[in-house]
């Protein structure tokens, strides 16, 4: 806690478990928060402290946010949900949000399956004016094929260091030609139904979602190669290739944003985003 900035550790209810959550109040702060949805296995604090540095510099831009553990996870209660179906997680943290700072606007940002998440529930709310989604999960058998293909595999053939070893007989060139094939079958295969559903809940929420959308892709993550390979100039995405998203490629980031450098930028994006999406002041 800082003089200008309280932290507050918060408790309330979603389906009858208890969630754990800290909320990030400056003194003066703007009339839009934001709602740090956390994926993966992952709990409030972040990889590397992400979340909580996050949360921090907004605060000093007068931004409210609150950082939660969904059912399951960190310190709340319950089993683990599997991240499409946590929107009364995500109603319940806005819920909260919102009667704590006495806002109306919120803007969700979420991680991988966080994102996923954010895209899923967002059109359900209309106190969500914004999404920032960074390196959104859309796994599918076929768009890994594809990108391990295209990123790994081609990118292999012109490495320097792959044909030294080869030359040098330390590639196990059997294993790896078993693998590539094994990548080209699932890059020619058909979804299973579950793919199938989270993926269209996901492009149909975007779709009805009436706010603007923020997109971070990290250069150097698979997870964020498979999502631009399907979205990105694909008309069933629309929402994705209009004037109302904007994209910011990190080109040398890891999927978490693991180094200061990387984690300032999306800091500073996450912060232009929100003031220009903000309503009036409090």
């Amino acid at each position: 806690m800082t003089h200008d900035m309280l932290e507050s550790a918060v408790v309330f209810s979603s389906e009858n478990s208890q969630l754990m959550g800290i909320l990030h109040q400056p003194q003066t702060p703007i009339n839009t928060a934001v709602l740090i949805v956390v994926g993966g296995p992952q709990y409030r604090v972040g990889s590397h402290r992400q979340f909580v540095q996050l949360s921090r510099a907004l605060a000093k831009e007068n931004i409210a946010s609150l950082r939660f553990d969904y059912t399951g996870m960190g310190d709340s209660e319950g089993s683990k949900k599997p991240f499409d179906e946590i929107n009364e997680d995500i109603k319940a943290a806005c819920d909260l949000l919102c009667e704590q700072v006495g806002i109306e606007s919120v803007v969700i940002w979420g991680l991988c399956d966080a994102a996923s998440a954010a895209m899923i529930y967002a059109p359900q709310d209309d106190r969500i004016t914004g999404l920032f989604l960074l390196n959104p999960w859309l796994r599918s058998d076929a768009a890994m094929g594809k990108a391990m293909l295209k990123y790994y595999y081609l990118q292999r053939l012109f490495s320097k260091e792959f044909w030294s070893k080869l030359l040098r007989g330390k590639v196990n060139v059997a294993s790896s030609i078993g693998d590539a094939k094994g990548f080209v079958a699932d890059s020619v295969s058909s979804q299973n139904n579950h793919q199938q559903d989270y993926q269209t809940r996901m492009q149909k929420g975007l779709e009805n979602f009436k706010g603007k959308v923020c997109l971070v892709l990290s250069g150097i993550d698979l997870t964020a190669k498979e999502f631009e390979q399907q979205t990105i100039n694909n008309k069933a995405w629309k929402k994705l290739n209009n004037k109302q998203s904007t994209i910011h490629r990190i080109s040398k980031a890891d999927h978490t944003f693991s180094s200061a450098e990387f984690k300032r930028e999306v800091e500073k994006y996450t912060v232009e985003f929100v003031n220009k999406n903000k309503l009036s002041c409090v």
